[in-house]
């Protein structure tokens, strides 16, 4: 364990200060009620969940605090499964080298290291908790390959349902626990900082839960934040609805840097359900792949054969851009997933989940084919933090999607996303007690408060979608840029859900395009299609994004390459 924090800097000499003047806060009525704890956890997935866990007893309070009830965030839905060198023949050394290529020479390699060799003992830690794997015949923990992976190392449950058994074991034992309090319906609205700049609590939206309704103030000594990923501020996204980027855009407000937001996944395999169809779509998962599915084109084409040395299994990235390419090529508004030759008794045992869904819109996969398309999925950046959580802001943790530990670098190697959560939250456990600042009070905030209307969602979302999406370029870019400058001018009185979750969704998005315009590269999940190859002499390294009253500021990291690759 470290004895004194170990933080990355902050970012000198910007590179790009955006002209758009954002919410520095969220504008919200006065705090209605107060109460205190060591420690709020915002979110409620396996991140949120097991620092909360591993905290207790640790500490006098744990506080976890979650927008909708505990199983509605991103966990319950994670279909593949989590990827760990738990098999004979696996090693976490092979787990690194397959991170770090998936991550395109973005990773932090120090970071992938301490992901692999801690996840074996984390997952085995999760089967002790009560989290039912699925086992073979012979008895053994049943594993399987996805994208990007060399050996079959995806440890899943119910077939397609392991984010909703893991989510099920965490609750339970959270119910257990007396020291954990838990708040339902809860929104987090802003930190509060305290004179040194560090944290001293945050403001609360509490829905109806008994004494505490409305807005609230929490008095603490620490903010793990675990609030998962920004997928609403597409059109179309794999995630749920709470993923407004909430925890983000709290810490950008608060001072704290994010690093790599350019960086968002769009999963290859997502049900196409139609040129109107918006919001959270179905997702197909990789294990599918994994299992012998493979894509075709129109005319039954297997156009993946040639393109990788994995083909169907290639890294995210290198087969949504696949898609996306043919789609182009032949007009296409999407391509399609052949599974009929597994069989009706293998989907209705290893994948009852999907086929329910995918029957549920009408398409049968014993029989048919599916549509699928890219949609977003996952972002690999998110607020800067060590190995061990710290964000740069004293007091403010984070882990998860939230986050950005440096594991996934410019793609994330699939089914590292649940491990990721399991192992940095245990290390902020590790850490955490041991730092705790005193309780201070608040210092008066005087950043300066505002909202944009909840009505520009649906705008907001087209705009990132058409222009900051899978492809995009420096045109887009900029028309996107100026169209996010004008949503920002359209403020708004009308204090609500919708109008904090959209002022959030602004915030990160704009930060994100910026990013997204100054990498001048494609690289990993970031496809520019002005700029088609990888360029490490230039842009080797990080963008981070920092915020002073509403103006948001981009400076490069230079780091170099960790996958070897040129």
């Amino acid at each position: 364990m470290p004895t004194a924090p170990v933080r990355r800097q902050v970012p000198e000499a910007p590179l790009h200060e955006a002209s758009r003047r954002l919410p520095a806060r969220l504008l919200a009525p006065e705090p209605g009620w107060t109460t205190t704890a060591d420690v709020v956890v915002v979110g409620s997935g396996i991140a949120g969940l097991t620092a909360a866990l591993r905290l207790r007893g640790q500490v006098e309070k744990v506080l976890v605090v979650t927008k909708d009830v505990l199983a509605a965030g991103s966990t319950q839905w994670a279909q593949g499964g989590i990827a760990a060198a738990l098999g004979p023949e696996d090693t976490p050394e092979e787990h690194q080298v397959d991170t770090l290529v998936a991550g395109a020479g973005a990773c932090d390699r120090e970071a992938v290291r301490v992901l692999v060799t801690e996840g074996p003992d984390a997952v085995r830690e999760l089967i002790a908790l009560g989290t039912n794997f699925d086992h073979d015949p012979d008895g053994e923990l049943s594993l399987t390959r996805e994208g990007g992976h060399h050996r079959d190392r995806i440890a899943h449950a119910g077939g397609d349902a392991t984010g909703a058994e893991i989510q099920r074991a965490l609750i339970a034992a959270v119910e257990q626990a007396s020291e954990i309090e838990v708040v339902q319906h809860a929104l987090a609205v802003d930190l509060l900082l305290a004179e040194d700049g560090g944290v001293a609590g945050l403001t609360l939206h509490v829905m109806g839960e008994g004494q505490r309704d409305g807005v609230g103030a929490v008095l603490c000594r620490a903010v793990v934040l675990a609030s998962g990923g920004l997928g609403q501020v597409f059109s179309q996204t794999t995630n749920p609805a709470v993923s407004t980027g909430d925890g983000m855009a709290v810490a950008l407000r608060a001072g704290a840097v994010l690093r790599d937001l350019e960086f968002v996944q769009f999963h290859p395999t997502v049900m196409y359900l139609g040129p109107d169809s918006r919001g959270q779509q179905p997702l197909i998962s990789e294990a599918v792949r994994g299992e012998g599915a493979f894509l075709v084109d129109f005319e039954g084409n297997r156009f993946m054969q040639g393109v990788h040395e994995l083909a169907d299994l290639a890294p995210r990235d290198v087969v949504a851009k696949a898609i996306m390419r043919r789609m182009m090529e032949t007009g296409r508004p999407h391509m399609w997933l052949d599974a009929r030759h597994l069989g009706q008794d293998f989907w209705e045992r290893r994948f009852p989940t999907i086929l329910a869904t995918t029957r549920s819109h009408g398409v049968d996969p014993v029989t048919e084919l599916i549509p699928v398309a890219p949609a977003c999925h996952y972002a690999s950046g998110g607020v800067l933090t060590d190995l061990w959580g710290r964000s740069t802001l004293p007091g403010l943790y984070a882990t998860g999607e939230v986050a950005c530990s440096g594991v996934h670098g410019a793609n994330r190697l699939a089914s590292n996303s649940l491990l990721e959560g399991l192992v940095f939250s245990r290390r902020i456990a590790q850490v955490l007690p041991g730092e705790l600042r005193p309780l201070q009070p608040p210092a008066t905030d005087r950043r300066t408060a505002g909202l944009v209307s909840g009505e520009l969602r649906r705008e907001l979302q087209e705009t990132m979608t058409s222009r900051v999406g899978v492809l995009r370029t420096a045109t887009g870019l900029a028309e996107a840029s100026e169209h996010l400058d004008k949503l920002a001018g359209v403020a708004t009185a009308v204090v609500d859900q919708d109008s904090w979750e959209t002022t959030n969704l602004l915030t990160i998005g704009t930060a994100l395009a910026d990013a997204a315009a100054l990498r001048e590269e494609t690289r990993g999940s970031h496809w520019r299609e002005d700029f088609p190859e990888r360029d490490d002499d230039d842009f080797a390294g990080h963008f981070d994004a920092i915020m002073a009253d509403g103006s948001t500021a981009l400076a490069f990291v230079a780091a170099p390459a960790t996958d070897g690759a040129a």
